[in-house]
C-alpha cells in the first residue's frame, strides 16, 4: 500500500513539473473560457432573457466549460505518455497504471482550480456578482471537484486508447461540447422540446443549475443531488474503465 502511494506521489511531481513547462496548454485552457465568456456577456447577452442579469446566469456555464478545457488536456497528456515511449520505459519497473494514471489526473484537478479562479476573478470585473455564502462556496468548490476528477478520469481512458495525441484531442471532444447542449448559456425551456428533452436530462445541466443556485441563489430543488449522483456514478466507472484501459494497453 505504502509502494502504490509512493508510486503514485511520484508520478503527481511528474506530472505537476510537465504542467508547468507546458504553458499554452494552460494559457488555452484559461483565454478560451474567457474568450467566451466575453462573447456571451458582451455581444449576446443583450439579447437573451434570463430573468437575472446575464452575466450572473452565464457564469456558471463558462466555469464548467473552463473545467471541460482542462479535463480535455488530461487525454492528450496520457496519450502522449503512452505513445511517446514513457510507458514503455515504466514497463521494466514496478509502477501500477492507477499511480501513472493518478499523477496526470491531479495535475489536471491543480490546472483547473487555478484556471476557474482566474475566470471567476475576470467575471466579477464583468459584474458578475454572487450572493453565496461561505458555506455554498465551500459546496461549489466540492461539487466542481467531484466533476473535474470524473472528466480528468474519464479523459485519462479516452487517451489510454488513443493511438495518437490527434486522435486523442477528438475524443475529448464531446466533453466540451456536451455544456453547449445544456443550460450553461440559455434556459432549456427556449430550446425546441426534442432539444430541450436531451438538455434536461444529460449530467451537464444539474451540476450548472447547482453551481448556479449555489452561488446566485437560484431555486435548486433536487437537481443537487442528482449532478452529486452523476458526477459520483462517472468517477466511479471512469476510474475502473481508465485504470482496465491502461493495463489493457500495456499489456498488449
Amino acid at each position: 500500500m505504502s509502494h502504490a502511494i509512493a508510486d503514485s506521489l511520484t508520478m503527481v511531481g511528474r506530472s505537476i513539473r510537465l504542467g508547468r513547462r507546458n504553458v499554452d496548454t494552460l494559457v488555452m485552457s484559461i483565454v478560451l473560457p474567457l474568450m467566451m465568456m466575453a462573447l456571451f456577456v458582451y455581444v449576446f447577452g443583450g439579447a437573451i432573457t434570463t430573468g437575472t442579469a446575464y452575466v450572473n446566469y452565464v457564469v456558471p456555464g463558462i466555469v464548467l466549460l473552463c473545467t471541460g478545457y482542462g479535463a480535455a488536456s488530461t487525454a492528450v497528456s496520457v496519450a502522449d505518455d503512452m505513445n511517446g515511449g514513457m510507458v514503455d520505459r515504466l514497463r521494466s519497473m514496478p509502477v501500477g497504471g492507477f499511480a501513472v494514471l493518478t499523477g496526470h489526473v491531479t495535475a489536471s484537478v491543480a490546472r483547473n482550480a487555478l484556471s476557474t479562479a482566474v475566470v471567476v476573478g475576470a467575471a466579477v470585473a464583468m459584474g458578475f456578482r454572487p450572493s453565496a455564502a461561505p458555506v455554498e462556496w465551500l459546496a461549489t468548490a466540492g461539487l466542481l471537484l467531484l466533476y473535474v476528477l470524473a472528466l480528468s478520469w474519464l479523459a485519462a481512458g479516452l487517451g489510454s486508447v488513443a493511438k495518437s495525441v490527434e486522435s486523442a484531442s477528438a475524443f475529448s471532444f464531446l466533453m466540451l461540447f456536451l455544456p453547449y447542449l445544456s443550460s450553461a448559456f440559455v434556459p432549456t425551456h427556449t430550446m425546441p422540446p426534442f432539444l430541450r428533452g436531451v438538455s434536461e436530462h444529460q449530467p451537464i445541466t444539474p451540476v450548472i443549475e447547482t453551481v448556479r443556485g449555489l452561488l446566485t441563489g437560484t431555486p435548486i430543488g433536487d437537481r443537487g443531488w442528482v449532478a452529486v449522483l452523476w458526477c459520483v456514478g462517472l468517477l466511479a466507472a471512469s476510474v475502473a474503465v481508465a485504470t482496465a484501459l491502461y493495463r489493457r494497453r500495456v499489456n498488449d
